[in-house]
């Protein structure tokens, strides 16, 4: 068993599993060391393993920069989506079913990925991303093309408090026939965090009902921030 797996399975994934149901996230153990962040964070200058670079600002997407890497991808982006696919494929199946939907996603995630390709939708997702003093990532969901998959996990690569203040993660649920509920949540270095992409099922008086749920990042007062996207479908 590799490294990256058995990081991914030292987590409790009945917590887990039960934590990103009820809230639409939760906390990882952790997946990169000190020494491994400091290596990823130091690929960001390379431009050669990055197939796309996007200044948020004038998108008015909120503030900073973030880019798409290049498949294949440097290690450990590749082993770690394969160690995490079969944990979180239960609760994408399970969260469909209640949802009436139809899950679309095979047993492994290169078969996924296949029917990603033939689809259309063959760009690489991984991405990296970057901020600094006064920076922020607007609300929003990762949906780029029909087939999606429901979860997806965020890795931190700098210290808080030591690299950075602020930067909280946020997710806000538009519930069903009630005020949005919001979340903010300070990730520890190398630990991942996983969060649904687009919805996830709550229980409502004729069964169970979708709510969206998008996710953001709070203004970094200070420092600088670094953060890895793994999204377990590609784009068109």
């Amino acid at each position: 068993m590799s490294r990256w797996k058995q990081r991914v399975e030292s987590g409790d994934w009945v917590a887990i599993n039960a934590e990103v149901s009820e809230f639409g996230g939760a906390l990882l153990p952790r997946l990169i060391t000190t020494s491994e962040a400091a290596r990823l964070r130091k690929l960001y200058t390379d431009d050669s393993l990055f197939r796309s670079t996007v200044n948020m600002a004038p998108k008015r997407y909120g503030a900073g920069q973030y880019r798409y890497f290049h498949a294949p991808y440097p290690e450990p982006i590749e082993s770690l989506k394969q160690a995490l696919y079969p944990r979180l494929l239960p609760i994408a199946r399970d969260w469909w079913s209640k949802l009436g939907r139809h899950a679309p996603w095979p047993d492994t995630l290169d078969e996924w990925l296949a029917a990603c390709h033939a689809a259309g939708q063959t760009r690489s997702t991984a991405l990296m991303l970057k901020y600094g003093t006064n920076d922020w990532n607007a609300l929003h969901q990762d949906l780029y093309g029909d087939l999606v998959f429901p979860l997806q996990v965020v890795i931190n690569l700098s210290h808080p408090d030591t690299d950075y203040t602020g930067g909280e993660f946020l997710l806000v649920e538009q519930r069903p026939r009630a005020q949005s509920r919001g979340t903010a949540t300070q990730l520890p270095q190398g630990h991942g965090y996983l969060f649904t992409t687009r919805d996830r099922p709550v229980r409502s008086t004729r069964g169970w009902s979708a709510s969206p749920v998008r996710h953001g990042l709070s203004i970094i007062r200070s420092g600088e921030r670094y953060a890895m996207g793994l999204i377990f479908h590609d784009a068109a």
